[in-house]
């Protein structure tokens, strides 16, 4: 397929068929129209790709993945890390460990990538619901940075672990503030009703921090919230301060970590917030709520995402007269 054919006049956004041609800051940094018509991302021909390396074919900018990591740096300072949910492989944690940032596990195999790729393990952060006693064993072993504790079951884990000689960790713990953010009800985790983290409402947040804070299992660090996935409205971050900030400050803990989820631009008619206009308006809000700790956060997506394009390859062509005309490619239905 031709540039032409993606973004050429007349040519249909995917999932939009017959709106136009895709909007330029759909595509990577570097994407550009070739003499020949052929779509290049950072100077590489997609054609050649796929004839090098066969379809379907992932193609990764690196500058522009660069480019977003340095300006979550430079957003939130040193401590922002990578969620690597969004796209992880050993060259990927390579890239956002030598732009300065940290990095956000979920899973003892995201941590083993990680790990395996050089990223120092104090640089990491592990999250999950349901970290499995293996994969806090793992993370208290290999000395990972920052544990954010999700459950009660989790700090029952972790005394376990300390008590049998393990080292006891750094932690943040998640609180759910009870909001909700706008976006799909799917990707909400911010209300009451999540799987995710202590809730403030319930007293449940209250009772952890009391908990670990008067543990020695624990060196708690600060609290951790994350509203949901695909947030658009930058405003629905700010909310999740007020209800958190008296707790935050009358711990006086170091670090006030809002998460991620910033939205991403994927059809036309979606745009979002840059992550250096997302720090400007969460850094405001902390300061203005009086929190004094540092604010950090976890991007993901708003760093990988439009950094990727997809290469098929059209296989089988099915003119229905009169109705429509289907074109079948090697990536799926």
């Amino acid at each position: 397929m031709t540039a032409s054919e993606l973004t050429g006049p007349g040519a249909p956004t995917p999932g939009l068929a017959g709106r136009g041609p895709v909007p330029w800051h759909l595509l990577p940094d570097s994407s550009a129209v070739e003499p020949d018509g052929s779509l290049s991302i950072g100077g590489c021909h997609l054609d050649d790709l796929a004839a090098e390396f066969g379809t379907p074919l992932f193609v990764y900018d690196e500058e522009h993945l660069r480019s977003r990591a340095r300006e979550a740096v430079a957003a939130f300072g040193d401590g922002v890390a990578y969620a690597s949910k969004a796209f992880l492989c050993s060259a990927m944690a390579r890239l956002v460990h030598e732009e300065g940032m940290c990095i956000d596990v979920a899973t003892g195999g995201e941590m083993h990538v990680a790990l395996s790729a050089g990223v120092p393990a104090d640089r990491l952060v592990l999250h999950g619901n349901n970290k499995s006693t293996a994969e806090l064993e793992m993370a208290l072993s290999a000395g990972v940075g920052r544990i954010v504790v999700d459950s009660f079951d989790e700090i029952d884990r972790i005394e376990a672990l300390v008590a049998a000689g393990q080292p006891a960790p750094q932690v943040l713990l998640r609180v759910t503030p009870g909001i909700e953010a706008h976006t799909h009800e799917y990707v909400q985790t911010g209300q009451d009703d999540s799987k995710f983290g202590f809730g403030l409402s319930s007293g449940a947040a209250h009772a952890a921090l009391d908990r670990v804070a008067g543990s020695d299992a624990f060196d708690l660090l600060g609290i951790h919230v994350h509203i949901g996935s695909q947030v658009f409205v930058v405003d629905s971050f700010r909310k999740a301060v007020a209800p958190l900030a008296p707790t935050v400050n009358a711990l006086a803990l170091p670090e006030f970590s809002i998460g991620g989820g910033l939205g991403v631009a994927y059809v036309e008619g979606e745009e979002s917030a840059t992550i250096s206009q997302w720090g400007a308006v969460m850094t405001t809000a902390c300061r203005e709520a009086g929190i004094e700790a540092h604010v950090t956060a976890e991007p993901g997506r708003s760093i990988a995402a439009a950094a990727a394009v997809t290469v098929y390859s059209v296989g089988t062509i099915k003119d229905l007269p009169g109705i429509r005309t289907y074109v079948s490619v090697d990536g799926g239905m």
